[in-house]
């Protein structure tokens, strides 16, 4: 820790009544976050979703008519949607929580003219903060004393590239995150050498950090597509439920003067045609597809976002963090003569090679927090370089640090008395400068430098030198050093970045790189992620200087974007959605947040990611694996086909229960089917066969097609005219059944149970059709069929319990029918389901239910 003794020109730092005071005035140090939701917030949301109320309203009107059962059974499903979507939301919030730092960071501070360790959140404008190697920065402040300082400001720039900071007097450097040789300093980086006095300036909101966080309320958002879809169908349905329900009340009331019978039908007729199980469907698709994305590490902080995933046409890479693994490592060696990658299994490394890399590593500090430093070690470690610092016989005689003139460090080690051998690394310029090389050799050198960063590799400079004497030099310049050769660093591609990409081009999703970095790095990047450079990069200045319709065009091109700021992210993210674009972004940087939160998708890393990047996003990767992002695409169009085939489901089996409550009262038949039996349908069935589709497979197809059309809606026509015809063919045949058994026996209760039977089979069989693309009564490849098989045994139990059991049967107005009249129905209701089958292979009713075999994106 640096030591306030060795600085004794500097204040004694606030004092504890001068930092309560400040505190009061500027608040804690906390990075602005969205507050969570309470419970009653959540609840709120739920119960003013119109889906909800209808439900609701069905529920009260049957209490208000004194039918207590089926009041309470629609009262105890509206319990269940909103407890299922409250305990959903909670999970989540308690999730994002648990991704938070581990424990409340602290700081160094100097108060009452005493070093203390105190809470980050407790600092404030004014404070002295003393940091060091491997310490965060807790707020903006300005460096007043350092001692070879360099601070990892990738969290705001994206750059993993130390930069320097010197005293206020030392440089005069233009402000602003990534500056080399500032006197700034900013919360949340990283110090990775060196040691500083820092006066605070800015706490929480007012940090840069904390600045864009505040912007992301800026940023509006607004509900899903499927939201709006669900809720325009849901309207419609309500419409036509209201119109139809009052026309029965009408015709009974006028027409009859049954009022009352009237009343009843009409509430069976309208909770027959709304369909009150979609917030239910919907609840179940996102809780459940939630849980499959966290089985693959990928948290949904608002689960309705899932189903927009899947229908991404544009993925935005942030590259540091995200593509790289925010490491530096060494790729490659050069001695001149000899260039060895040192990434290959088993590398042959040279006798002068060695040496580069031998005095490279006694030019590194020991305990360095430098990535480039750390890269060092461990290669010379892993190669058993020979040399160590910590050798009996050999001691430190001076190190020699960073400065603006000079660019390089040095450590001078005696290696026996009188006797120093000097290690250099740096800048190449700079080490060359140190060397006194001839131009004609410098120039040779800088080609081959130019060649390492154009394959995107950062290049520093090893030089030996010899001193004889008990005095050293002042100044680096006064040794005789000799040029070894060049080191080249990257910042690692993870593993699983190239296949995953591959995937995201075969589901037709365009990959965009966005960084902070250099073009020339970027593009070698993007080449090995395997994303087409062919356009190769623009930088963020060109971009600022295009107008929108330029910025389109190029968009249309290029799939690099490089040295890129915050502010220049977002306008590239709001191009893409104004040109159609359903836009992804993953990010881990404060940077990134902006972005992440008016893209469609945003994705933020759960381990490196900043607190801000993850509330910005509606996704976050807990375990940072890029490889995770297609098999969360793969889960969210999963979703939107399964929703698919439930809602042409829901809208067929509507079909039959609205035409078996009213068509009996219309021809002058006894009622078949009364607002118990409604309730029965749609509370039981409807809401176990929705957890059979949910439960289906991913079609073989679906990463092999282009994501779905904008403008596709998840109930179009055509997808409505399917689930009318399969409706109406199972409303015939139960029709028929009822018709029949009223005929042959006269009993309206048994043909109500005969009627209900061919209805329960029917209902299962358009469950088996629409449950796949494909042939419904045949298994396909990873197909399983065990939940359709438990809801097929539980709702033939409970159907057979409410027809056997006196009780029951007495409830819902059924006679118990003979064993011929029963298997008749149930064959009527299989043999529609059979029709529904057969018609699925005409090419029109193909196509509407989204079978393209072999489709290619």
């Amino acid at each position: 820790m640096p030591s306030p003794a060795a600085n004794a020109s500097l204040p004694p730092g606030l004092t504890t009544a001068e930092a309560k005071q400040s505190l009061l005035l500027h608040g804690r140090n906390d990075l602005p976050r969205a507050p969570a939701r309470s419970f009653w917030q959540t609840a709120r949301q739920v119960l003013t979703e119109p889906m909800f109320l209808l439900l609701a309203l069905a529920a009260v009107s049957y209490l208000i008519l004194g039918s207590l059962g089926e009041g309470l059974l629609l009262g105890g499903f509206a319990g269940v949607t909103l407890a299922l979507v409250v305990v959903q939301e909670r999970r989540s919030e308690h999730a994002l929580e648990a991704l938070r730092a581990l424990g409340t960071p602290t700081a160094s501070v100097l108060r009452d003219g005493t070093v203390q360790r105190l809470p980050s959140p407790e600092v404030v404008p004014g404070d002295l903060l003393l940091v060091e190697e491997g310490e965060r920065i807790a707020a903006d402040g300005t460096v007043l004393t350092s001692r070879t300082l360099s601070v990892d400001e990738s969290l705001l720039t994206g750059e993993s590239v130390p930069v320097n900071k010197h005293p206020e007097s030392a440089a005069a450097v233009a402000p602003g995150p990534g500056a080399e040789s500032s006197a700034e300093a900013y919360a949340g980086t990283l110090v990775t050498a060196g040691e500083a006095t820092v006066r605070v300036t800015a706490t929480g909101s007012n940090t840069r950090a904390g600045a864009i966080g505040l912007s992301l309320a800026l940023i509006e958002t607004g509900p899903t597509r499927l939201q709006l879809n669900t809720r325009r169908l849901v309207r419609a349905f309500g419409i036509f439920a209201g119109v139809v329900s009052g026309g029965i009340l009408l015709y009974h009331g006028l027409a009859r003067g049954e009022w009352i019978e009237g009343l009843l039908s009409s509430i069976a007729l309208a909770m027959a045609l709304l369909p009150e199980e979609f917030p239910l469907v919907l609840t179940i698709f996102f809780a459940i597809g939630a849980w499959r994305l966290a089985r693959v590490k990928v948290l949904a902080r608002r689960s309705a976002v899932i189903e927009t995933l899947g229908a991404a046409t544009v993925l935005c890479v942030d590259k540091t963090g995200t593509l790289t693994e925010n490491r530096m490592r060494i790729r490659c060696l050069d001695d001149g003569t000899d260039a060895v990658d040192v990434t290959g299994e088993a590398p042959v490394i040279s006798a002068p090679v060695k040496r580069l890399l031998n005095v490279a590593f006694l030019a590194t500090r020991h305990h360095s927090f430098d990535p480039m430093d750390l890269a060092v070690g461990l290669l010379a470690g892993e190669n058993q370089a020979g040399f160590s610092p910590l050798q009996a016989d050999w001691s430190l005689g001076r190190y020699y640090g960073l400065s603006p003139a000079m660019p390089a460090m040095s450590q001078a080690w005696q290696t026996a008395p009188g006797v120093h051998q000097v290690a250099s690394k740096g800048a190449p310029e700079a080490v060359a400068d140190l060397c006194h090389l001839p131009p004609e050799q410098v120039a040779t050198w800088m080609e081959r430098v130019t060649a390492m960063a154009t394959d995107g590799l950062r290049v520093l400079a090893v030089a030996i030198g010899t001193h004889r004497g008990d005095e050293l030099p002042g100044e680096q310049h006064d040794f005789d050093f000799e040029f070894l050769g060049l080191v080249g660093f990257e910042d690692p591609l993870r593993a699983s970045v190239p296949a995953a990409i591959a995937l995201a081009r075969e589901a037709g999703i365009g990959i965009k790189m966005i960084t902070g970095d250099y073009p020339a790095t970027a593009c070698a990047i993007a080449r090995q992620a395997g994303i087409d450079v062919g356009a190769g990069a623009i930088t963020g200045d060109a971009v600022s200087a295009m107008d929108d319709a330029a910025l389109a065009e190029a968009l249309s091109r290029t799939n690099v974007f490089a040295r890129f700021r915050p502010e220049q992210k977002l306008r590239l993210v709001e191009a893409l959605k104004s040109r159609g674009d359903v836009v992804a972004m993953t990010g881990d940087g404060v940077n990134d947040a902006p972005a992440l939160k008016a893209a469609h998708i945003g994705i933020a890393m759960g381990q490196r990611g900043s607190d801000v990047a993850r509330e910005a996003s509606a996704l976050v990767l807990l375990d940072d694996d890029f490889g995770h992002i297609v098999e969360a695409v793969a889960v969210g169009r999963r979703i939107f086909d399964n929703l698919r085939k439930v809602m042409i489901y829901i809208v067929a089996v509507h079909i039959p229960v609205a035409g078996l409550a009213m068509l009996p009262l219309l021809i002058g038949l006894p009622p078949l089917l009364l607002p118990a039996h409604v309730v029965l349908v749609e509370m039981i069935v409807d809401p176990m066969c929705s957890i059979a589709f949910e439960n289906e497979p991913p079609e073989p197809e679906a990463m092999r097609q282009k994501p779905r059309s904008l403008a596709e809606s998840l109930m179009g026509s055509s997808q409505m005219l399917v689930g009318l015809f399969q409706g109406l063919a199972l409303l015939a045949a139960c029709l028929a059944v009822y018709m029949q058994a009223l005929a042959s026996t006269g009993d309206t209760g048994q043909s109500r149970a005969l009627a209900f039977i061919a209805l329960t089979a029917g209902n299962l069989m358009l469950v088996r059709s629409n449950a796949s693309r494909r042939s419904g009564l045949w298994p396909q490849p990873g197909q399983r069929r065990g939940s359709f098989w438990i809801i097929t045994l539980i709702a033939s139990a409970i159907v057979a319990a409410c027809i056997t059991v006196p009780v029951l049967r007495g409830l819902f107005g059924f006679s118990l029918p003979g064993i011929q009249y029963s298997a008749f129905a149930l064959l009527a209701g299989i043999a529609g389901g059979a029709l529904l089958e057969m018609v699925k292979w005409h090419p029109w009713v193909r196509t509407a239910i989204g079978y393209q075999q072999g489709a290619k994106a």
